[in-house]
């Protein structure tokens, strides 16, 4: 590979059309540029130069090693500011969050966005698991996980958490054992797990999530609660998730004595720099968040 510093040099006494001249720019002596016109000319296998005194003219290969060498030398111009620029409103954050949270902090961001056009925000919905994975083969910058990792390359900190509501439908004013066993669950991808936590310290009588008849399922977090508006069914629910249902007033949500939270993590790579945009966006969310 040609050296840098030799193009430099013969791109300098180009312009220059000086030898010393070349010297006083470049810092260095007339015979340090001669010696690098010299290397150059040795690996090239070509003269570069044919010589008239003091004065000099490029040879066909000169003249096209300039062509091509000046590009070389403009784009490693300046190289380590460029390397250094980091924007704080510029550029991808990619983020992956379970549904519910999602349903919180999506809106919000893009309202950011709208502010800041020059950051894309990729948001996408994921359980948990798969969360970890995105973080731990650094395909997201932001994870936010509602369960521990084991992996020692994810760091995750704790900045909230999040109530889970046990939702029927209007005609369900107080919640007693035999309402929920006459509806039925409608379950959804973290079901088992949320109702488990919520059911278990509140009614004796939970054993287990199939003691309940199961009258639905949905993937898509924002259509949870829509058979359960139609009285099909009662469901548990992380508190975001409701709180984005827009016909509230078509469902119940119930309150027990014995609350349940699941703790919200915010997870990035051990390993990984995080720029500038990353932690604006952090920053915004903490103030979503904790609005």
């Amino acid at each position: 590979m040609i050296n840098p510093i030799w193009l430099r040099s013969f791109c300098t006494l180009v312009e220059t059309g000086h030898f010393t001249h070349t010297a006083e720019k470049l810092y260095m002596t007339q015979s340090g540029v001669s010696q690098h016109i010299k290397k150059l000319e040795q690996y090239l296998e070509h003269p570069l130069l044919t010589r008239h005194g003091k004065k000099f003219t490029l040879t066909q290969a000169g003249e096209r090693l300039y062509n091509e060498a000046n590009q070389i030398i403009l784009s490693l111009k300046d190289l380590d500011k460029r390397i250094s620029i980091d924007p704080r409103y510029e550029g991808i954050v990619r983020i992956a969050s379970p549904g519910s949270i999602g349903l919180k902090l999506y809106p919000h961001l893009l309202a950011f966005q709208q502010q800041h056009p020059e950051l894309v925000i990729d948001y996408r919905f994921a359980p948990n698991h798969e969360i970890e994975t995105l973080l731990a083969e650094q395909r997201i910058d932001i994870g936010f996980m509602t369960r521990l990792s084991n992996k020692a390359d994810i760091t995750l900190n704790a900045i909230g958490e999040e109530a889970l509501l046990l939702v029927t439908p209007t005609s369900i004013s107080t919640p007693n054992w035999d309402n929920l066993i006459e509806l039925g669950f409608i379950d959804h991808p973290d079901g088992v797990y949320h109702a488990s936590q919520l059911l278990s310290v509140n009614y004796p009588e939970f054993k287990h999530i199939n003691q309940f008849k199961r009258s639905g399922f949905s993937n898509q977090i924002n259509l949870i609660l829509e058979p359960v508006k139609l009285g099909l069914g009662f469901t548990v629910l992380p508190r975001y998730a409701v709180d984005a249902f827009e016909d509230k007033t078509h469902v119940n949500i119930h309150l027990f004595g014995n609350e349940v939270s699941e703790k919200i993590y915010l997870g990035t790579h051990a390993n990984r720099f995080i720029p500038n945009r990353v932690e604006a966006v952090i920053e915004e969310i903490m103030t979503c968040l904790n609005a």
